[in-house]
């Protein structure tokens, strides 16, 4: 674990002054004022009865995303959301997207069935948070947000974009959504916002292992088995996992399997060692929309990652070093439609990226701390189409590389106010150099009262496919630029039983990369022609009215002046949980409105949506203490609607199983 800060001081909570906001917002380029605005939740931590049931108990938030080091959440000038392992297995998820659909306000993720998200044309798993991340054209992969694990970039090397298949809960100890820009630290394709996955760890001295099945609608099978160890300064975590389905469609079959390790060492209190080993395989079949359905539209991934730190941890200092490797196979038919011609060729590509990070912080003086880092990424491979005769066509073999340097500090005035400014200079192979900053405060105000402002920018270079593969490719590509302004409310109530809070943002982009008409020929060619100007609201409550209840909802409005893909205008949550002796039910519905599932660029008022309300449930019962039983039901409306154009979702479908500890 990396250090928590304790030493910036936060006001006391018997201080009696009104903070009520009233404001009024005002949109100028390039700025935004905004009132009655709020944060993410405090987490929750989770405790565990005598029946091995989990309940809720509020306590500050800790994070790392935002500063690279543990950090109590109230001092950053960012909003961010966390989701623990607790609510993941709760949740009987093999996928994390599922749940960050329901618990973080502001994302939204695509999907076209019970599993499974498949890549290239027909692929789901598209990702945004407040209309960044997501393409604007159909056919085109998620570049503006990064996912992370353990702070690490996980994108395929030649495309740009995260593999969704490959974020399973297995792996998880919990999720951090940083919602808004976080290039100071992390550099391109966080200028929509990170998703960074914290892997597990075996804190208690012991061993412990789990076993999970269940099975369910349309041929439906999940399992995970996962043992924990820790005794005295070795921990370790071994983690393997089978998922398949039929698919509610012909032609839809999803099947993976993968393994997760990780083992680390504590030298002593200071200093400590560790490594660890994902690997995910999956087969994927697209069936192809309503209208353009396919025949033999497969594909055969495997993902891998692995990587290592040695960190320390002193008083007035804490830091790591860290290495990081990640590949990925690709073989894809792309099919043909019925009557077609089966196609010659297979697409196949190896991609590989790697990397060395390094950062440090120190406090120089109290109430301050200043982050150093260096990060340096080496990311390309290879692509091809292979052919029936043997021969093969070679559509890109091409490497990059990225080299950083970055500041982060933080000071706090008394203990009312914490400063933050940051700033990344980051090099480009083929683009050049970037200048990043960022900027926030935070106001720790009374009765446990936050009032938060960020303005930050983000930044995205152009990928290898963008630029070499496939036409229109353009090497001549510069990188995609936004601001972000945001205001934000947070207050903690009753001894922490009630969180609320809501924030306002304003974004402004440029140079973003779009297919158009090539002004110096025919066809078309990738141009950085694109826009983004989006404003919302965004907004979280939490209630535990005794550990029997508890309540929770989110809401988040978005406005775009040019719509994307995989973007809804309104997105509502609510949910309710319920627990008393062996069992545990909750129960979710979740209201989407304004969802653009087709996007035709330059022709404004040329889109597609989607509107619908979908309604979740499940429930637990412990038979013993080393056995639950589980049945998870989704859509139970039964609702017809479609997330992507195209591909309507399953009606009401139903997965039950078990859950063995021992």
């Amino acid at each position: 674990m990396l250090s928590i800060e304790k030493d910036l001081p936060l006001p006391p909570d018997y201080l009696s002054i009104d903070t009520t906001p009233n404001m009024k917002r005002k949109l100028i380029p390039l700025i935004i004022l905004a009132a009655n605005t709020a944060c993410a939740l405090h987490a929750q931590r989770m405790q565990t009865d005598t029946t091995g049931i989990a309940r809720h108990y509020t306590t500050d938030e800790i994070v790392v995303t935002g500063t690279r080091y543990e950090t109590d959440v109230r001092h950053l000038p960012m909003t961010i959301s966390v989701v623990n392992r607790s609510e993941l297995e709760q949740s009987h998820q093999t996928s994390i997207l599922p749940v960050l659909n329901a618990e973080v306000p502001g994302f939204f993720s695509t999907s076209r069935g019970l599993m499974g998200n498949g890549v290239s044309t027909g692929a789901s798993g598209q990702m945004s948070l407040r209309g960044i991340g997501g393409p604007a054209q159909a056919g085109l992969p998620t570049t503006g947000l990064l996912v992370l694990i353990d702070g690490h970039p996980q994108y395929m090397g030649l495309m740009g974009h995260p593999i969704a298949d490959a974020y399973q809960t297995m792996l998880v100890e919990r999720v951090e959504v940083l919602r808004g820009p976080a290039s100071v630290l992390y550099g391109s394709n966080a200028m929509g916002g990170v998703i960074n996955i914290v892997t597990r760890r075996m804190k208690e001295e012991g061993i412990r292992t789990d076993i999970n099945l269940g099975a369910g609608s349309y041929g439906t099978f999940q399992s995970e088995a996962t043992n924990r160890i820790r005794h005295g300064r070795f921990n370790s975590t071994l983690t393997a996992s089978y998922n398949r389905t039929d698919g509610h469609r012909p032609n839809m079959g999803f099947e993976q399997y993968g393994g997760y390790f990780k083992a680390g060492y504590d030298f002593n209190d200071h200093w400590k060692l560790w490594a660890d080993l994902n690997i995910t395989r999956f087969n994927a079949t697209n069936p192809g929309s309503l209208s353009e359905p396919y025949i033999d539209n497969d594909q055969r991934i495997t993902r891998g990652m692995t990587s290592a730190a040695l960190e320390n941890n002193y008083r007035q200092s804490s830091g790591a070093l860290s290495f990081f490797y990640n590949w990925g196979d690709h073989w894809i038919n792309d099919g043909y439609q019925p009557g077609g011609t089966p196609l010659d060729y297979r697409f196949n590509s190896n991609d590989r990226m790697w990397g060395l990070s390094w950062h440090q912080n120190a406090q120089l003086f109290q109430g301050n701390r200043l982050t150093a880092g260096l990060d340096y990424f080496h990311f390309g491979g290879k692509a091809w189409n292979q052919f029936t005769d043997g021969h093969r066509e070679t559509s890109a073999d091409k490497t990059l590389d990225e080299a950083a340097a970055y500041l982060d500090l933080r000071q706090a005035v008394g203990t009312w106010l914490t400063i933050d400014v940051g700033v990344r200079i980051d090099h480009h192979s083929q683009t050049g150099t970037e200048l990043i900053p960022q900027a926030g405060l935070a106001f720790h105000l009374p009765r446990q009262t936050e009032l938060k402002a960020m303005a930050s920018k983000g930044f995205r270079n152009p990928t290898i496919r963008e630029m070499y593969m496939f036409p229109p490719q353009n090497p001549d590509l510069k990188p995609e630029r936004l601001w972000s302004y945001e205001l934000s409310f947070s207050q903690r109530l009753l001894n922490g039983q009630l969180t609320y809070g809501a924030n306002v943002f304003y974004i402004n982009g440029e140079n973003l990369i779009l297919r158009m008409p090539n002004p110096g020929g025919s066809g078309m060619l990738n141009q950085n022609s694109g826009k983004i100007e989006n404003w919302g609201v965004e907004a979280s409550l939490n209630y535990i009215f005794n550990p029997i209840w508890s309540v929770q909802a989110n809401y988040s409005w978005l406005h775009m002046e040019h719509p994307v893909l995989a973007s809804p205008e309104h997105k509502l949550y609510a949910g309710a949980q319920f627990h008393k002796g062996r069992w545990s039910v909750s129960t979710g519905l979740q209201y989407i409105k304004g969802l653009y599932t087709d996007v035709v660029v330059g022709n404004t008022g040329n889109y597609q949506t989607e509107d619908f309300v979908l309604w979740n449930a499940q429930a637990t019962f412990q038979a013993t203490q080393w056995l639950n039983l589980y049945a998870r039901g989704e859509n139970l409306l039964a609702q017809h609607y479609e997330v992507m154009a195209g591909y309507p979702m399953p009606k009401a479908t139903f997965l039950g199983g078990i859950h063995v500890t021992f």
